[in-house]
C-alpha cells in the first residue's frame, strides 16, 4: 500500500501563487509515475501534470507555462508549483502514485481562486 498525503491548498486571489506538496509513504519503491489531478464542481477528473521516476513532465494544456511539477525521489515527494492562478483553476486537487499497474490517490486538497 501506499499513503498519499497532500498539502498546501487554500484560497488565493486571481494571479497569486500557491505551492502543492504531496508526501508519499508505505511500500514506496518502485512507484514509477506522481502526478496531480483536478476535478471541479461538476466536472470529471482531469490529469494537471505528471512526473516519471526518470523526470519525465506531461502537463495539460491548460496549465502549460504557469504550473511546474517537481519531484524529489529521496523524499518520494511531488510538488506542484502553480503560478497566475486564475478562478477557472479552483479544485480539488489529488495526488497520485502509480505502482505496478495500480493507482494510489491522496484524499485532496482544495485550492479555490477569487477573482
Amino acid at each position: 500500500q501506499v499513503q498519499l498525503v497532500e498539502s498546501g491548498g487554500g484560497l488565493v486571489q486571481a494571479g497569486g501563487s500557491l505551492r502543492l506538496s504531496c508526501a508519499a509513504s508505505g511500500s514506496i519503491l518502485a512507484i514509477n509515475t506522481m502526478g496531480w489531478y483536478r476535478q471541479a464542481p461538476g466536472e470529471q477528473r482531469e490529469l494537471v501534470a505528471s512526473i516519471t521516476i526518470t523526470g519525465l513532465t506531461t502537463y495539460a494544456d491548460s496549465v502549460k507555462g504557469r504550473f511546474t511539477i517537481s519531484r524529489d525521489n529521496g523524499k518520494y515527494t511531488v510538488y506542484l508549483q502553480m503560478n497566475s492562478l486564475s478562478p477557472e483553476d479552483t479544485a480539488v486537487y489529488s495526488c497520485n502514485a502509480r505502482r505496478g499497474g495500480r493507482d494510489y490517490w491522496g484524499k485532496g486538497t482544495l485550492v479555490t481562486v477569487s477573482s
